[in-house]
């Protein structure tokens, strides 16, 4: 997934995107490393967040 990307483009940090969807930072850095499924609701809220499509986050397109 393209969330590692995303984050440091916008030059945030993995504390700052667990404080916006109210998760531990573990959790978080779990989703980025794909030892976690990233649930549909954090999907959604990400796409929303960084103005993406969901499926660029999951890597289905190129296109944002």
């Amino acid at each position: 997934m393209r969330l590692k990307d995303l984050r440091e483009d916008a030059d945030l940090r993995q504390k700052d995107i667990a404080e916006y969807l109210h998760i531990k930072q573990n959790t978080y850095s779990q989703y980025e490393n794909n030892q976690r499924q990233l649930p549909i609701d954090v999907l959604i809220k990400l796409s929303k967040f960084y103005k993406v499509s969901t499926d660029y986050i999951l890597e289905l397109t190129d296109e944002k």
